[in-house]
């Protein structure tokens, strides 16, 4: 569990809208199509996504710059959190999103690698468009 996955992804929005999506049921639910998907955007609120496969609490929320999560997939082991960080950063017209994703157990970083550009980044892109 020490591997780290960091990825760079830029959006043509404003941090702002991007840190809306990551922190709205409503957008969230808007980017991805999964329409049982629950937010409460609080430091320690709970988020469910994906049909309750995503699960996990906010542990830090700066407005339009940062989002700090515990996050897990449902079938790990009970009581297992990896730790997601979002930095967003405005960069002209676009936002630069620095993620990186740390704690997940040995043998998944692959998938959950491929996994945040098929469910989080492409489908936030397509929303943003």
């Amino acid at each position: 569990m020490n591997s780290v996955i960091r990825q760079e992804v830029s959006f043509q929005a404003a941090p702002e809208r991007v840190y809306n999506i990551l922190t709205s049921s409503e957008l969230f639910s808007q980017a991805t199509g999964g329409a049982a998907t629950v937010i409460h955007a609080e430091e320690g609120g709970t988020f469910s996504c994906f049909g309750g496969m995503i699960l996990g609490r906010n542990i830090e929320l700066v407005p339009n710059k940062r989002v700090v999560q515990a996050w897990r997939v449902a079938n790990w082991e009970e009581g297992l959190y990896s730790i997601v960080k979002f930095e967003l950063k405005a960069q002209g017209s676009e936002t630069v999103l620095l993620f990186e994703h740390s704690s997940f157990p040995d043998g998944t970083g692959e998938h959950l690698a491929s996994g945040w550009h098929t469910n989080y980044w492409q489908p936030i892109e397509k929303l943003l468009a």
